[in-house]
């Protein structure tokens, strides 16, 4: 190959720089501006898609809950929030009406300072909490027999309003939407029984019509999502739309933005693909960062290698995908028992063991090696020494093709 060319791929809140040979493909999100944020969010909040605008909506001094992202999403909350308490200010409600509700699902609740930096300037003025999947009130069923079971203090408020980022989402389509009510604040119940909807088909990157979202959605329907505030980033995460409104209309119309940035089409697989998550808060563990190996196994060719570039300084982000690696002799082991019993966590050793039967995968992490090793990764220091070993096993050599993602978690490559 005629020489070489130089990339920085983000890690955590670093930056590492990596050496290429120059006929390497980057493929990574469409370069959309980003806008003038606060025109953009007011342009959203005036112009709401199948829905009265929020101050029409409110009940003057009603309880109102807003469903905001946690720490592991990219949601600028901190600049939708001052926005949207204005337009509620509109209807008469203040901000001593208002409860924040963190939608942690099942990861680690949130501490003050988290907390804080999520919200803003406004922190001090309203309500903030994190959810409880221990305190839910039962709903009923959905029509895929998921039990719904949501926060008592979303449940209890007069007007439910999700805030969130729509993005493809490997097994839910997108994220954004009725996903902050299902997973967001749902017992652990109830989002198990809704996950194990993804071994389903059409529960994939980008497909609006994923049994999973569907049952989502049904469950946002019976508890009354009363408005959504949804925002499509930019690899930058600057913030290209915003789209406010009902639930679902609103958030199709940011979907089709989604699509526009992060759908890559390539010519053809490539024989090493190397990802990074898009550093912090994408990478803080492998649960999260698993979405840019996901991503990455549509441009891969068979037999061909996988360098993820994830700093995860969180750990794996699940104790149960730790304890089902740390018991498994194989990705078969893994495999084979998720189809006995679904569980949460398991799904995501799954998932990982699927990809491994098919591809070697190097994960330059914070990772202990062993725990890389037991969880089928191939742990490596430098990715350049990744990108040798696959080479030579490959018996390619710098023949060989490669396609760089540095934005992982946000990009979806096809042929």
């Amino acid at each position: 190959m005629g020489g070489v060319s130089h990339l920085s791929l983000k890690y955590g809140k670093k930056e590492i720089d990596l050496t290429l040979p120059s006929n390497s493909q980057i493929v990574k999100p469409n370069e959309i501006p980003g806008q003038d944020e606060e025109v953009e969010i007011k342009r959203g909040l005036t112009s709401p898609i199948g829905s009265k605008k929020l101050s029409e909506l409110v009940l003057p001094h009603g309880k109102t809950a807003i469903v905001v992202s946690d720490i592991t999403r990219p949601t600028p909350s901190s600049k939708l929030l001052p926005l949207l308490l204005e337009e509620l200010n509109k209807g008469g409600v203040s901000s001593e009406d208002v409860v924040v509700v963190f939608a942690t699902g099942l990861h680690r609740k949130l501490i003050e300072e988290e907390r804080k930096s999520l919200v803003g300037d406004v922190y001090d003025q309203i309500k903030c909490i994190n959810h409880d999947a221990d305190d839910c009130i039962y709903l009923g069923n959905t029509s895929s027999g998921t039990k719904v079971s949501i926060l008592r203090d979303v449940f209890d408020a007069d007007v439910v309003i999700c805030l969130g980022t729509i993005e493809l989402h490997y097994f839910a389509g997108y994220s954004g939407g009725a996903k902050s009510i299902l997973p967001g604040v749902s017992s652990r119940e109830t989002i198990e029984m809704n996950h194990k909807l993804m071994l389903l088909p059409n529960a994939a990157s980008g497909c609006a019509g994923s049994p999973v979202r569907k049952d989502m959605e049904e469950a946002g329907a019976m508890l009354g999502i009363d408005f959504i505030l949804n925002v499509v980033l930019n690899a930058n995460r600057e913030i290209v739309r915003a789209v406010a409104g009902h639930p679902v209309h609103a958030h199709r119309a940011g979907a089709i933005y989604a699509n526009q940035i992060y759908k890559i089409p390539i010519k053809e697989k490539a024989d090493i693909v190397i990802a990074s998550a898009g550093g912090a808060p994408k990478d803080l563990n492998v649960y999260q960062a698993y979405k840019a190996l996901d991503n990455a196994k549509h441009a891969v060719s068979k037999d061909g290698s996988i360098i993820l570039v994830a700093e995860c300084p969180e750990g794996m982000g699940s104790d149960v995908l730790e304890s089902w690696v740390r018991e498994a002799n194989s990705p078969k082991d893994v495999i084979d028992r998720l189809e006995r019993n679904f569980k949460l966590g398991g799904h995501m050793a799954a998932a990982i063991a699927r990809i491994a039967e098919k591809h070697d995968i190097y994960i330059l992490s914070e990772l202990p090696d062993h725990l890389a090793e037991k969880a089928f990764f191939i742990p490596v220091k430098d990715v350049g020494v990744a990108l040798e070993a696959a080479m030579k096993k490959m018996k390619k050599h710098r023949d060989a093709k490669i396609i760089v993602m540095p934005y992982g978690n946000s990009t979806f490559p096809f042929t």
